[in-house]
């Protein structure tokens, strides 16, 4: 793969950079503080946050809500580089476990906060709403059925700070802000700059899992299997390459372009594969290429995956209380990701083209960009802020090391499979000021404003080979008129078929008012209200209450409630695909249907309608005169009308019903379940000052929390009594994966010491049981709490040059093995030697090395 990349390191131009223009930023530089989050010893300076409210100057002690702040210091001292592991690391309540064999999962990979849906958190930048993945998550992993913001397109050296609003703020924000909303604020320096080289591997030994030795035939004539030690590895070697710098516009202006290029290669962590791989001879013998053949055949882990980010923010005052400001990015991946191995013996292989099986990858090409271009000032007593902001995400499926069976022994291997576009256009005009109300304590805080936005879901058709069906038979053998006829299409990854194609769009408009003030010195009050009107379902309105006491000087309570809602996503309405889904090890041709589709409609779809919800949360914050502070927030979220992918629904009648589609099963989108999520957050930092050994920032985080599904909608008319295979449209295993396949609790704990020109950050992270769900029982995985622990230590060598080395897992924990964790394992089932759910992954110890140097 890698040789092929078109974007290269040494044909990057700096004038591709510059070419996305010259901008301003939303968002002035802000004075770190250690806040609920901060992970280092700095000066006692309040922390301004973006959101939660739009009273201007709103510090996170003063927040009526929870908000973490993680600064860049934080980012930087670690040698992960995704985005979504860094927050996975930092925050007791997301979660980023890292599935394999997911198809276009595995190069997107979803994460979660407060174990909700991956589509249930808004996304912003600079406090502007981002664009989705034009992925939608389909197989078994977290987030099935759900779109989601690609987060690790945004590297982290592009990045001031993170804030992250854990309440629900669909009332201030819009759809998706049911768990919380996550806002990325941009560097904005206008000198100075920086370079960094980070590169790792994995060294590691996989527990519980043995090296195979020999194979050999057993006194009953089957194989036989002669063990070792724990398999040892070093794989997943990764360069990261980085830069920053800020550059000024004139006398009012700057400009700040970070880049990133990461080069991560696979890591495999699958078992041996213990079964016949060719058929037996005719004196019913072993083939003697059984004793020679690899058996190491599957690759289950992280795939290749190549990429390059360009990040710019830049800003420009025109003229007094006028500001220009823009900022964007594109980044580019491209990666492989593994499927199911086919066997040579397989009726799927053709023994001419693969003689001895072979294992088919998915390719993605990704592209993604964005553009935000915005003015603000301040005219008549109220400031303004006017914006647009349009985004694209292209992903474009490939296939290799493939075929078509039903195409014969000149099939070709490698398949173009289509390609699926989401872009987003957003404009907004936000008002405020402050309005002067004699009988309150202060003045009120007024914010208003209107937002209009318009969304495009394409799906292309790839070429006529990765999905059509040929003349040949299984094995591709040569077949009569009436066939049988082998598997059609490209075989992994079935192309999109014309019938899957469209380009579908819908807007929407919007209105919302904020107020807030000081009914006394003590006690603060907000009130938002949100009206949307969609153009595919409705209209919708939505509205929040948030107060905090300030008890004594040290110890406040807050306390919130709202209503929210989350609109169906284009993905969920119209994609439409046929493809090979596994059913306890069973290929089966699935197809997935656009709700509002004549299919879908035969099967009984009601088509698709906003989800609702309700957010509740009471907590405390408490902060003293000793560089300790605490804060305790208990949430509940209830959502009725949740969107869902139902089962895949089988069965003589639903065959007949599929007739002509190329699927023998079903499934469509509908609003589903309701369901309800308790929990509780804890953070907690102290600042250690010694005298002559340094400083220690100690931070402790905690998450506890439980979903529940309360309801399930009854099987539709069309399909009581019909003759299919469920007894529910939403099945007990994706029940299950609501309700345990996160943590039920995480604690975070961190201790960073500087003395002189050493940094070192110590993390131990504890992951609660998780489980990995089965539609049989014997087959449900029990993931047992682990704890997970990181060493990052860094020496200033001199003022611009910084060395550091670290380990992440360094000891090289990994989940119990299937082979021992499932009561009945199969021969297929432990090729895959660890859970996917696993919240900590499982590829083991990860070793770096990063120099930087800034200037």
């Amino acid at each position: 793969m890698h040789k092929s990349l078109p974007f290269r390191l040494n044909k990057v131009k700096v004038s591709t950079v510059l070419a996305m223009g010259a901008s301003l930023s939303l968002c002035s530089a802000f004075s770190a503080h250690a806040a609920e989050q901060s992970t280092q010893v700095q000066e006692d300076i309040e922390q301004i946050s973006v959101i939660g409210s739009r009273r201007l100057g709103r510090t996170v002690e003063d927040s009526a809500v929870p908000i973490d702040i993680i600064g860049a210091e934080a980012l930087t001292s670690s040698g992960l580089t995704e985005t979504n592991a860094l927050l996975s690391n930092l925050l007791p309540s997301f979660n980023f476990p890292q599935a394999s064999l997911t198809d276009g999962s595995d190069h997107v990979r979803p994460a979660q906060l407060r174990g909700l849906a991956p589509d249930h958190t808004l996304v912003l930048v600079n406090g502007k709403r981002r664009h989705s993945s034009a992925l939608l998550n389909l197989n078994g992993s977290t987030g099935r059925g759900s779109s989601s913001v690609d987060l690790n397109a945004i590297p982290a050296n592009a990045i001031e700070r993170i804030e992250v609003l854990r309440d629900g703020a669909a009332a201030q924000y819009g759809s998706d802000a049911i768990a919380g909303v996550i806002n990325i604020v941009l560097k904005s320096a206008s000198s100075g700059g920086s370079l960094a080289a980070i590169y790792g591997a994995n060294i590691t030994e996989m527990d519980g899992v043995p090296e195979l030795d020999s194979v050999s035939e057993g006194s009953d004539g089957n194989l036989a299997f002669t063990e070792g030690d724990d398999r040892s590895l070093t794989d997943g070697q990764t360069l990261t390459l980085q830069g920053n710098i800020g550059l000024e516009l004139g006398d009012n202006g700057f400009l700040n372009i970070s880049t990133e290029y990461r080069d991560r290669h696979s890591t495999n962590r699958a078992d041996y594969d213990q079964r016949e791989n060719y058929d037996r001879l005719e004196d019913g013998s072993l083939d003697p290429r059984e004793f020679t053949v690899n058996r190491y055949n599957h690759n289950f882990g992280n795939g290749d995956v190549e990429d390059l980010s360009v990040f710019y923010n830049a800003g420009y005052l025109l003229a007094n209380d006028v500001d220009l400001y823009s900022f964007g990015s594109y980044s580019k991946r491209e990666g492989e990701g593994a499927g199911f191995y086919r066997r040579a013996s397989d009726s799927r292989n053709i023994e001419e083209i693969y003689p001895d099986g072979f294992l088919p990858v998915i390719t993605s090409d990704i592209n993604d960009y964005s553009l935000a271009l915005g003015v603000k000032g301040f005219i008549s007593d109220w400031n303004y802020d006017v914006s647009a902001v349009y985004g694209e995400d292209a992903f474009e499926f490939g296939v290799t090391n493939s075929l078509n069976t039903s195409y014969g022994p000149t099939s070709q291997t490698t398949f173009d499979a289509g390609t699926l576009t989401y872009d987003q256009l957003t404009l907004n005009v936000d008002l405020s000021r402050e309005v002067d109300v004699s009988f309150l304590e202060s003045a009120v805080s007024v914010a208003i404003g209107a937002e209009y936005r318009t969304e495009g879901y394409q799906i292309e058709a790839g070429e006529e080979a990765s999905y059509a069906q040929g003349t040949f038979g299984p094995g591709g053998a040569l077949t009569g008129e009436d066939g049988p006829f082998g598997a059609a299409g490209a075989q992994v990854f079935p192309g999109f078929t014309p019938e899957s194609e469209g380009n579908n769009s819908r807007h929407n408009v919007s209105f919302y008012i904020d107020l807030e003030t000081y009914l006394t010195d003590d006690w603060n009050i907000a009130v938002a209200a949100r009206y949307e009107d969609y153009s595919d379902f409705g209209d919708t309105l939505n509205g929040k209450i948030a107060t905090r006491y300030s008890l004594t000087e040290d110890l406040a309570i807050r306390a919130s409630a709202s209503t929210g809602f989350r609109a169906p996503s284009l993905q969920q309405q119209y994609f439409t695909s046929v493809a090979t889904v596994f059913v306890d090890s069973v290929p089966t041709e699935t197809g997935t249907f656009a709700p509002s589709s004549d299919v879908a409609k035969a099967l009984g779809s009601p088509g698709l309608d906003a989800e609702e919800a309700t957010n509740y949360g009471v907590g405390f914050t408490w902060s003293t005169d000793f560089n300790f502070s605490l804060s305790v927030d208990y949430y509940q979220i209830l959502i009725d009308d949740r969107i869902v992918l139902s089962n895949n629904l089988s069965g003589a009648a639903i065959e007949e019903l599929l007739e002509g589609t190329g699927a023998n099963q079903g499934r469509f989108f509908l609003n589903a379940i309701d369901s309800k999520t308790r929990g509780v957050d804890v953070v907690a930092s102290y600042n250690l000052i010694t005298d002559g050994y340094g400083d220690i920032a100690f931070n402790l985080g905690y998450n506890y929390g439980k979903n529940e599904v309360t309801d399930i909608i009854d099987p539709p008319a069309e399909l009581q009594g019909a003759g299919f295979d469920q007894d529910n449209l939403f099945s007990g295993t994706e029940l299950r994966r609501f309700e345990v396949s996160t943590p039920r609790n995480k604690y975070n704990l961190s201790a960073t010491w500087t003395h002189d020109e050493l940094r070192a950050t110590l993390r131990t992270t504890r992951y609660g049981e998780t489980q990995d769900p089965s539609s049989t029982p014997e087959l449900n995985e029990v993931l047992k709490p682990k704890w997970i622990t990181d060493l990052d230590v860094a020496y200033a060598a001199t003022d611009n040059l910084t060395l550091s080395l670290g380990a992440n897992n360094i000891f090289d924990v990994y989940p119990d093995p299937t082979r021992e964790n499932v009561e009945e394992v199969s021969t297929f089932s432990r090729l895959f030697a660890y859970s996917s759910f696993s919240p900590y992954g499982f590829n083991g110890r990860y070793v770096y090395g990063k120099i930087e140097m800034k200037f």
